[in-house]
């Protein structure tokens, strides 16, 4: 069985001649949803063939107060003392960052760190992965960014500039956020999800944000060694990897790591047909329905042919699961949410 194969058959448990396939809203149209549909739950709404599990949050929080001499809104900083402010349009935000001054090795080191190992986070891991399992249910599992993480807290840059000028630094806060992030692969792991998530946004609609070579020197290993450690407890665990926009340079890259399913696929950024021509014996791919294009712009009618193309083409022999690339903002039509749903009912079944 290939890897696409192995990938295909777990996401389908549940109904083994469908193709999976779910979406995700920001507030503003997830209130339409309510609206609409007098649901809470979308999940439940459309019957969705995954679930998430994830840490606990922690009980308390460092005192970031002095990385933020701008101040501090209550419960604006997260657990590694980025702090994100409402925006001046729906849901968006900007941020403050903890370590944009001038820092020194000394400075990280003393640096305030999450802890996720306290059992109160994730002792609860293996119990839910089992009640949702009985449920028929592909379980997932976020392990963490990397470099998302690192650049929120120096911005990007300065963590840009750190490659070059200090590495030292550069290296130290990548290795705790690695040790974070790998701890909590290992527990998702031992927990028994079926696909252990991770990711960075690391491309741009034509163009990754650095050089192939800078992220196979800073990123790679990191992420190979989440990689290995996780199929090291359990070979079937299915590794599935997130990054926005063009970064067909290094997908050979995370085959080799171990990447069993990439996502999310933008059409506006990828030839999608491509990908699956070259790579499609290796990955399975989820998302690809177009939220620059299609899902805001489309109609009804281009809605279902889209996805009807995904499917006979992407999907050619399994290993997709339809979901829009990104979460739907408030501009996209309830008309193009139904179409998607119905589309996917209407081709979304193999012979």
């Amino acid at each position: 069985m290939t890897g696409r194969e192995r990938v295909h058959t777990a996401m389908s448990r549940r109904r083994p001649d469908q193709v999976p396939r779910e979406v995700g809203f920001t507030p503003a149209l997830f209130e339409r949803f309510k609206q609409e549909t007098g649901s809470e739950d979308p999940a439940e709404y459309w019957d969705f063939d995954t679930a998430n599990v994830g840490f606990k949050p922690a009980e308390s929080q460092p005192d970031f107060s002095q990385y933020h001499p701008e101040g501090i809104p209550e419960g604006r900083a997260g657990e590694y003392g980025t702090v994100s402010l409402p925006g001046d349009f729906y849901h968006f935000t900007r941020r403050q960052y903890p370590l944009d001054h001038e820092t020194t090795l000394q400075d990280l080191e003393e640096y305030p760190w999450p802890d996720y190992t306290p059992a109160y986070r994730h002792e609860h891991l293996e119990a839910e992965v089992q009640r949702l399992h009985e449920q028929g249910k592909y379980v997932t599992g976020f392990s963490g960014h990397m470099w998302e993480i690192a650049w929120q807290m120096t911005s990007m840059p300065k963590l840009m500039m750190q490659f070059i000028e200090a590495p030292d630094q550069a290296a130290y806060l990548l290795d705790r956020i690695l040790e974070n992030d790998l701890f909590t692969a290992r527990r998702l792991v031992e927990a028994g999800v079926d696909c252990l998530m991770t990711g960075d946004d690391v491309g741009m609609q034509d163009r990754m944000m650095m050089s192939p070579a800078m992220w196979r020197e800073w990123f790679k290993p990191r992420w190979g060694k989440i990689y290995r450690e996780a199929k090291q407890i359990n070979p079937e665990v299915q590794i599935w990897y997130h990054s926005d926009g063009m970064i067909e340079p290094i997908i050979p890259d995370l085959i080799e790591m171990g990447l069993d399913i990439l996502n999310p696929v933008q059409p506006e950024c990828m030839d999608q047909v491509k990908l699956k021509r070259e790579y499609g014996d290796r990955l399975a791919f989820w998302g690809c329905v177009g939220t620059q294009t299609t899902f805001p712009f489309g109609t009804p009618h281009g809605m279902k042919a889209a996805v009807k193309h995904l499917i006979e083409t992407v999907g050619e022999g399994g290993g997709l699961f339809l979901a829009p690339t990104h979460v739907l903002e408030p501009d996209v039509p309830w008309e193009n949410i139904l179409a998607f749903f119905e589309a996917c009912e209407e081709y979304g079944r193999y012979e």
